[in-house]
């Protein structure tokens, strides 16, 4: 029995070789395969692009009014209803006008009247200063014409004044409108009564349209009067518009350190609404040479950031410093508009080198890597 393991114990020494060193050269085949990792890179690129702010705000009107009745009376006519377009100078509704038209005709015959009584006055005065110069009359005659002839010019200076005030009540009994825009709250229905001050209709001007937005303090210093404004508004996704900045408030908000600013909006084709909200982007400079690369190569460890370079076959790590964030459009399709953010590195990074975009999260400074098609 002994003999028979003896015999056997060379044969059970091999078997084991071959199994461990077979077991050994696929684990260092696995460990060599693990080693070579597959990436996707890019290429940094220098591009043209405009520095700008991004913001939220809110659409405004340009101005609005309420017009208001400036005399009593009932309404005879309404010609305007809420939603309707306008434009200055048209009639909005008429207050019976007959008590201001015979007050009219009252005050141009007591006009007509007091020019009566001056032109007479006028002539006595004339005859008596004839009369006077060759002592006919006394002076206190003279003294007494000449008082009715400056009583008499008053009554027609007040006369006038009356019959003006007439003719101005008379207009007020058409409500006029003072812009060109859209009636956005009609207040009275026909056969109201109004009286002095009531409110008739709400008015806005809809083109421009103002739009209020905020920036943080830091910055602040970028703004200028005059700098281009884009917006995007969720009734629209397809559309861009355009304005310009106009206004920069002169103090911040205590409590957000944020300022506030407004930009003018163009509406002449009337797509946009007041109340509407925007998605702003503020340009704040001239286009520039800007080394950006997709905001997803990014890695993010406390305080620092970095990303791994190819070089060769191996992965580099890259302490970078970045700048400002960008949304590029990567679609040609003018129908469709994909956009992918990119940021501006500042320091760290040169044209052309090939920076990796996705699978860096298992990279360590000097793995192997293998660049595969996106």
């Amino acid at each position: 029995m002994w003999k028979k393991m003896t015999a056997l114990f060379p044969i059970l020494i091999a078997l084991f070789s071959i199994i461990l060193f077979s077991g050994c050269d696929k684990k260092d085949r696995r460990v060599q395969i693990e080693k070579i990792i597959n990436i996707h890179a890019l290429k940094v690129e220098k591009k043209q692009l405009k520095p700008y702010i991004e913001s939220v705000g809110t659409l405004y009107p340009d101005e609005e009014v309420v017009v208001s009745a400036e005399i009593e009376g009932i309404l005879k006519n309404v010609r305007g209803d809420e939603g309707a377009p306008v434009y200055k100078g048209q009639t909005l509704a008429v207050i019976d006008d007959i008590d201001y038209e015979l007050d009219v005709k009252r005050t141009e015959a007591l006009l007509k009247q007091a020019e009566a009584t001056l032109a007479n006055t006028k002539l006595e005065y004339q005859r008596k200063e004839s009369l006077y110069k060759e002592q006919l009359v006394t002076e206190q005659q003279f003294d007494d014409v000449k008082t009715r002839l400056s009583l008499a010019e008053a009554d027609v200076d007040k006369a006038k004044a009356t019959l003006m005030l007439s003719r101005q009540k008379h207009l007020k009994t058409k409500i006029l409108s003072p812009l060109t825009g859209v009636i956005k709250t009609k207040h009275i229905e026909k056969g109201n009564l109004v009286k002095n001050g009531s409110p008739l209709f709400t008015l806005i001007r809809n083109n421009p349209l103002k739009m209020s937005f905020t920036i943080t303090e830091k910055d602040l210093s970028k703004l200028k009067p005059g700098q281009q404004v884009k917006l995007r508004v969720d009734a629209y996704p397809d559309k861009e518009f355009e304005g310009i900045l106009n206004i920069i408030y002169p103090s911040l908000d205590e409590r957000t350190r944020s300022l506030r600013a407004e930009a003018k909006i163009p509406n002449n084709n009337g797509l946009l609404k007041p109340g509407l909200f925007a998605h702003v982007i503020l340009y704040t400079g001239a286009p520039k040479d800007t080394i950006v690369i997709p905001s997803t190569s990014l890695l993010y460890e406390g305080e620092s950031i970095k990303v791994f370079v190819v070089e060769g076959e191996v992965a580099k790590e890259r302490p970078v410093k970045i700048g400002q964030k960008y949304k590029i459009e990567t679609s040609t399709d003018t129908k469709r508009k994909d956009t992918v953010e990119y940021t501006e590195i500042m320091e760290g990074l040169k044209e052309n080198e090939l920076v990796v975009t996705v699978g860096q999260q298992g990279l360590y400074d000097g793995a192997k890597v293998k660049i595969v098609e996106q």
